[in-house]
């Protein structure tokens, strides 16, 4: 289906507030859909756990992504990046289209296996803690330190200093 057409499906079914980031249905489509109600739902499982998802003509779409189509009239050219991080907040002033390296610097949670310190950048080394952060595929080692919070500021001073997508 052309981009144009799915534009004006999308709007034809449903509105969004840009100041919410919320859907609702302008026409009933389903028994189980009233004009009036939510259409977007949040993903409980997952690869795309957390964010909002859409509905309609047999197919499923991101709700991010149908802001991005619903307020510019074109899918967006890469990622759409949530600027506070919080995946189902789809005001369109969060919403940015970024390429993927930048998309990946506005990380803010460690990753699921950095259970020793739970604190992004930073693991244990021997009896200290390490702080690295990544830079155009590379690690750069930022130093060991005493305390867990000393590793995590200067991992926040060089994520800040070097990464032109971060946003924390």
């Amino acid at each position: 289906m052309e981009i144009e057409t799915i534009a004006a499906r999308v709007r034809e079914l449903l509105h969004y507030d840009p100041s919410t980031g919320a859907f609702t249905r302008r026409v009933r489509t389903a028994q189980r859909h009233q004009v009036g109600d939510r259409a977007d739902f949040i993903v409980t499982g997952g690869g795309l756990k957390g964010y909002c998802r859409i509905s309609f003509d047999s197919t499923r779409y991101l709700a991010h992504r149908l802001a991005w189509l619903y307020v510019h009239g074109r899918w967006p050219e890469f990622d759409i990046d949530h600027v506070n991080g919080i995946k189902n907040d789809n005001r369109i002033a969060n919403l940015r289209d970024i390429p993927n390296a930048l998309n990946r610097q506005n990380i803010r949670g460690p990753r699921a296996d950095n259970a020793i310190s739970g604190i992004l950048g930073v693991t244990r080394h021997k009896k200290k803690w390490r702080s690295r952060i990544q830079i155009n595929s590379r690690t750069v080692n930022l130093g060991c330190f005493d305390s867990a919070q000393d590793a995590k500021n200067a991992y926040l001073k060089a994520k800040r200093l070097l990464h032109a997508g971060c946003t924390i």
